[in-house]
């Protein structure tokens, strides 16, 4: 049978098989970004200002955003693990099972009042945005050259409705059942994502991918070990993990402290509920352009202008008072596109650079660095504003996106994929 990994002839036969695969994969995929996203985006809006109301602390109210970051990075590992020995399905299943858990938890937690259970129960709800990370790699499998960034972004692109929709449901379901019933909420769209995601991601993308090697299986289970080899040896595989890991870094601090930056000047969860809605359209709603401008002008030059957004972002975004509800909305929706730019092209230049073998530990290890990064970011951030200000942070956050900026520049001389 001929091979049929990225760049190697496809038989007719096997083209038609993977085209009409991916077709499903992407609805079913899409079909679950936007039950996920809803979650995602309801702990992202309430997040913040229950576990500060819990608390009394603005600094345990960024640890919301932290734990939550901190869990998808741990949840990554397994959920790498899973999908190089098991299969994508599996892998985002045990994710979106482990958010659901962790919203059981934060319910129990608001309910009782309790923000260090709190706390713990967000750290199971990381796994639903692990799982929706991952499931941007699951695009990717059947792919055909050329179009990763492409169908990545329409991955991407899905959570657009439900994150939007989250945020904005946030102060309704707060009002109406309280802050348990957030993450009650978050736990039923949760467990709809799993269902859909167990019952209809059939055949398994990574499986059919690997239809064209002597096994005709999933390889072994693949270590994070693997996949730092890997990068070690390739320098366009090594830029794009830190140019997602960075974008993903600044987006996570500077948006988990801006519902406490605009808490400051008397906004309301409503408020802050559409500014973070407006940010997360800017994050999702343009990737496919994204996308495509990625696959058509290459994936670097894309990048730099991620890192571009990310700095107009951080000034603007520093500069708003806090009660400066409008302009904080202007900043974090440059925030979200600068964010898109990088996980879209930066995620595509990594599984364009890697054998599909050995893409899900490569992945894997990307998504751990990413949230371990944003998780560290988001500490920091808290600890920042607690001590100095907002306007602090986005000072800081320039001193990470610049040099970024400028190794991307000089990426043109780095060896390809």
């Amino acid at each position: 049978m001929t091979t049929v990994g990225s760049g190697q002839a496809w038989t007719a036969q096997q083209s038609a098989y993977r085209v009409a695969v991916q077709r499903r994969v992407l609805t079913v995929l899409t079909a679950g970004q936007v039950l996920g996203g809803v979650g995602v985006g309801l702990g992202v809006a309430a997040g913040t200002l229950i576990a500060r109301e819990l608390s009394g602390s603005d600094t345990i109210g960024g640890l919301a955003q932290t734990s939550s970051v901190l869990g998808a990075a741990l949840i990554a590992v397994p959920t790498a693990r899973l999908a190089a020995g098991r299969g994508r399905r599996t892998a985002l299943v045990f994710g979106y099972g482990a958010g659901t858990l962790g919203a059981v938890v934060a319910a129990l937690a608001a309910a009782l009042g309790s923000w260090g259970l709190f706390l713990a129960g967000l750290l199971f709800f990381g796994g639903a945005s692990a799982a929706g990370y991952a499931a941007r790699y699951s695009a990717t499998d059947l792919s055909r050259p050329g179009h990763a960034a492409r169908d990545l972004s329409i991955v991407v692109w899905a959570s657009t409705g439900g994150s939007v929709l989250g945020p904005l449901l946030a102060g309704k379901t707060d009002a109406v059942g309280g802050h348990a019933g957030v993450y009650l909420l978050a736990t039923a769209v949760f467990a709809l994502a799993a269902l859909g995601i167990f019952v209809g991601l059939r055949p398994d993308p990574l499986q059919v991918a690997h239809l064209g090697s002597s096994r005709g299986e999933i390889p072994p289970d693949r270590s994070l070990r693997t996949g730092m080899r890997v990068l070690r040896r390739s320098p366009s595989a090594r830029v794009a993990v830190m140019a997602v890991a960075v974008s993903h870094t600044a987006m996570v601090a500077l948006m988990s402290m801006t519902p406490v930056h605009l808490g400051h000047g008397g906004a309301g969860l409503g408020a802050v509920g559409v500014v973070i809605s407006l940010h997360i359209a800017g994050m999702y709603a343009f990737s496919p352009l994204i996308g495509w401008l990625a696959d058509q002008f290459g994936h670097v030059p894309v990048l730099v202008g991620g890192q571009v957004l990310l700095t107009l972002a951080a000034i603007t975004a520093g500069l708003a008072a806090p009660g400066a509800v409008a302009q904080a909305a202007v900043g974090l929706v440059l925030l979200g596109l600068g964010w898109s730019c990088g996980i879209v092209a930066g995620s595509a230049l990594l599984t364009e650079s890697v054998p599909v073998d050995l893409r899900p530990s490569v992945q894997g290890l990307s998504d751990l660095l990413m949230n371990g990064g944003a998780a560290l970011g988001g500490v920091t951030a808290g600890a920042v504003v607690a001590a100095l200000s907002y306007p602090a942070l986005s000072a800081l956050l320039l001193l990470l996106v610049l040099p970024m900026g400028t190794l991307l520049l000089f990426a043109r001389r780095i060896p390809g994929p």
